[in-house]
C-alpha cells in the first residue's frame, strides 16, 4: 500500500519512526513533510498534501503526526474525500476503517509512544471498509453532507 505521511515540527522526529514502522511492514512511504525542523511550521502546511494525495488517489492511505493528532484531523477534514480521524487505542484505529472508510490516520507525537504507534498503524492498515449496507448508507450521508 502506498501511505502518504507528513508531520509538523512536534510530529518531526516521531515521523521517521512512524516511516520505519511503514516500511517494516511493506508499505511505501510518500513523505510529504517537514524534511527539516522548523518549530514554528504549522501542521495545516503538512496536512494539505498528504490529504490531497489520498483524496486524489495518489496515495492509498495517509497517516499525519502533530502533537495531539487533533490539529490534523481539523485540518485534514477540511479536504474534500478525506476521513481522518485522531486515533490513539486500537478498537478506533480499525474500526474507523471497517465502519466509517476512515482514509487518514492522526497520530499524537506527545500522546503515544512508538510501540503504540506500531499497533494503532497495524490496524488502520490492516482494516478494509465492511460494505454492509448500514455502513455504506451512513457513509453515503456523510458524503452528502460534505457535497452540500
Amino acid at each position: 500500500m502506498r501511505i502518504a505521511l507528513g508531520a509538523d515540527h512536534a510530529g518531526f522526529e516521531f515521523k521517521q519512526q512512524v516511516s520505519d514502522i511503514l516500511t517494516s511492514l511493506g508499505h511505501e512511504v510518500d513523505d510529504l513533510g517537514a524534511h527539516r525542523f522548523d518549530p514554528l511550521d504549522d501542521y495545516p502546511d503538512f496536512t494539505r498534501p498528504v490529504a490531497e494525495s489520498v483524496a486524489t488517489g495518489s496515495a492509498d492511505r495517509g497517516l499525519l503526526v502533530c502533537g495531539s493528532g487533533v490539529g490534523a484531523s481539523i485540518a485534514a477534514n477540511k479536504i474534500a474525500g478525506i476521513r481522518a480521524a485522531m486515533c490513539h487505542d486500537t478498537y478506533s484505529a480499525r474500526q474507523g476503517v471497517e465502519h466509517d472508510d476512515m482514509n487518514v490516520l492522526c497520530l499524537g507525537a506527545r500522546i503515544v509512544g512508538i510501540e503504540l504507534a506500531r499497533e494503532l498503524i497495524s490496524a488502520f492498515l490492516g482494516a478494509r471498509f465492511s460494505a454492509e449496507e448500514r455502513h455504506v448508507r451512513r457513509l453515503a450521508k456523510v458524503k452528502a453532507m460534505e457535497a452540500s
